[in-house]
C-alpha cells in the first residue's frame, strides 16, 4: 500500500465527516465542501491502487524474468553423456 492510497483514505473519511456535520447544521457549502474532499479521497485512492498495481505488475515480471534466466543457465550447465564417460 502507497501513500496515495493512505492520504486518499484520509481525505475521503475526512470528507464524510464534514459533509455530514454540515447535513446535521443545515451548512450547505460544508456538506458542498465534504463532498468535494470526498471525491478528491476517492480519486487519490484509486490512482494509489493503480500505482501498486502497475508495481506489482513489474515486480512480478521482473520475478519471472530473473526465474527464467535461471532456468536457461541450468540448462546450459548439463554436461553432455560423452563428457561423464570421460570423467567417470
Amino acid at each position: 500500500m502507497n501513500k496515495d492510497r493512505v492520504a486518499g483514505k484520509l481525505r475521503d473519511v475526512g470528507g464524510r465527516i464534514e459533509r455530514q456535520a454540515g447535513e446535521w447544521t443545515g451548512d450547505r457549502e460544508k456538506q458542498a465542501h465534504g463532498t468535494i474532499k470526498q471525491v478528491e479521497g476517492k480519486v487519490q485512492n484509486a490512482w494509489g491502487k493503480v500505482k501498486d498495481a502497475g508495481k506489482n505488475a513489474a515486480d512480478k515480471a521482473t520475478t519471472h524474468k530473473a526465474s527464467r534466466q535461471g532456468d536457461d543457465s541450468l540448462e546450459g550447465d548439463a554436461g553432455t553423456d560423452e563428457e561423464d564417460e570421460e570423467k567417470g
